[in-house]
């Protein structure tokens, strides 16, 4: 960590990723602020990684602030951060010292660009710094931060303000993320760097990359950082062996991550088929090869359905370090789901009444995304048919070249005709949702509409959690990250 007046002393990071042990389960950093730092830390203390979720934390950090900031959390870390003036103007910007009352719209966040807004990047930076130093406060566990390479304006500002607050592990998926490992390299020494943008209709000629300064940040001359372990996320064991061989993109390990994931998952191999239900059909082609990844020699977490100490046990048996789990800790007590969510899901998990559903066509990404089917959420056909379409935070929009050169950015959950304005197929908005709104609504921090009432919550859960729901809560009752923790760990005894 930088040594500053401002920032966190060197005293108090925790050991840095180079000397860290190597954990045997992974966190799953999952959907928009339900991996929270207070997940994420209480995972650290037991022993094992511990992840937030790197998306839409600006958005997540403006939010927080607005809802009053309970108990200062967010504040006393933004006091540490190393740009006292940065950290003045959010707070100055988010911050109400009342909750919002009821019906209250929150304030509106810049939204991602090719060229992004000094504010959005103070935002991003600041965001990702305070959710990893809260997540490492008061111990010397491991933190990872968690981001989609499909969301790529946010990443380089992202990930300096991660590894500004000591992030010990950077976790990357839905994508190709083989730039990652250099821009680690380049943001560890407070230099300037770049990722290549994906731009529909960019010609050969266009350079649409994007480019993130620290001296946007930081204006002295601060010490290295510590520069931490990349883990890519990837459901191929063809992609395992492009990234392992790549000299650019080699990263430290791997988790390698099945179709019953919670989440977004990666399409089928070959011609997409439909079951009778509307879901995609995986078949043989979609299985990793698991001799392919032991041959490679790097550490590799097995995920997706994973979530149970014999799982754990199968895992390490087939030369897996461990295992990575999401949706166990989802509905545990300090994930940053909605209360009310969580309480809901797990009665109805454990009653056998709720199905989680893989739509093809709900994610604006178009990846597969599960969608659990519980009423009042955008499982509920009603409550859908309710929403009026919209595209006001933009995480999820896809950039594209205009004929004069220029960007434009289209979303396929935005209203229709607006998308067929910029380009885009009728048919490809069909069905689309609004994750970042709904996943938004689902921690707890929905967007309220004057006249409309407030955002629909997305929740997505892996397809097996009902195992670990039924082990470690028969009852349907709340469980902390701990319990978690040791119902699967148990598995590594013996």
């Amino acid at each position: 960590m930088i040594a500053s007046t401002d920032g966190v002393s060197a005293t108090e990071s925790a050991t840095a990723a180079g000397t860290q042990a190597v954990p045997t389960l992974v966190q799953g950093g999952m959907g928009v602020a339900v991996s929270g730092w207070r997940l994420a830390r209480a995972v650290s203390l037991s022993g094992q990684l511990g992840v937030i979720s790197g998306t839409a934390i600006g958005v997540v950090l403006a939010r927080r602030l607005q809802d009053g900031d309970p108990g200062g959390h967010l504040r006393r870390a933004l006091a540490r951060f190393p740009n006292r003036a940065v950290a003045e103007r959010i707070v100055e910007r988010y911050f109400r010292g009342e909750p919002r009352r009821p019906g209250t719209p929150y304030r509106a966040v810049p939204v991602p660009r090719w060229r992004p807004s000094r504010l959005f990047t103070e935002l991003t930076v600041a965001a990702s710094f305070v959710e990893v130093l809260l997540a490492k406060e008061g111990h010397d566990g491991s933190v990872g931060i968690n981001l989609l390479e499909k969301i790529q304006m946010p990443t380089l500002a992202a990930l300096y303000g991660a590894m500004l607050a000591g992030v010990d592990w950077v976790l990357v998926g839905a994508g190709i993320p083989v730039h990652i490992p250099a821009v680690l390299d380049d943001l560890a020494r407070h230099r300037p760097c770049s990722l290549p943008l994906t731009v529909s209709g960019a010609q050969p000629t266009d350079d649409f990359r994007m480019h993130f300064d620290p001296r946007l940040i930081i204006n002295e001359r601060p010490a290295p950082l510590e520069r931490p372990r990349f883990l890519a996320i990837i459901s191929s064991h063809v992609l395992a062996s492009h990234l392992a061989r790549s000299e650019e993109g080699r990263p430290w390990g791997f988790v390698v991550e099945d179709p019953v994931a919670g989440g977004h998952n990666a399409p089928p191999r070959g011609r997409l088929t439909l079951s009778d239900s509307g879901e995609p059909v995986y078949g043989p082609r979609d299985a990793v090869d698991l001799e392919v990844l032991r041959e490679l020699g790097l550490p590799f977490w097995l995920a997706g359905g994973y979530g149970s100490p014999a799982k754990l046990r199968e895992a390490r048996a087939q030369g897996a370090r461990g295992v990575q789990v999401g949706s166990a800790f989802a509905l545990c007590e300090e994930s940053g789901l909605d209360a009310e969510l969580k309480d809901a899901a797990r009665r109805e998990i454990l009653a056998a009444r709720m199905r989680i559903r893989t739509d093809p066509l709900a994610s604006p990404t178009g990846y597969p995304f599960k969608v659990a089917q519980l009423a009042g959420t955008a499982g509920d056909p009603a409550a859908v048919a309710l929403r009026r379409r919209r595209c006001d935070l933009g995480y999820l929009t896809s950039p594209y070249r205009r004929e004069d050169g220029t960007l434009g950015y289209r979303c396929a959950a935005e209203p229709v005709e607006d998308y067929i304005a910029k380009g885009g197929e009728e048919s490809g908005a069909d069905g689309r949702m609004c994750l970042c709104n709904g996943l938004l609504a689902a921690a707890g921090m929905p967007q309220v509409r004057p006249g409309l009432g407030a955002e629909v919550p997305i929740l997505t859960l892996g397809d097996e959690v009902g195992e670990a729901l039924g082990a470690i809560a028969p009852d349907a009752g709340r469980y902390q990250a701990r319990d978690v923790v040791d119902y699967i760990m148990s598995g590594a005894v013996g």
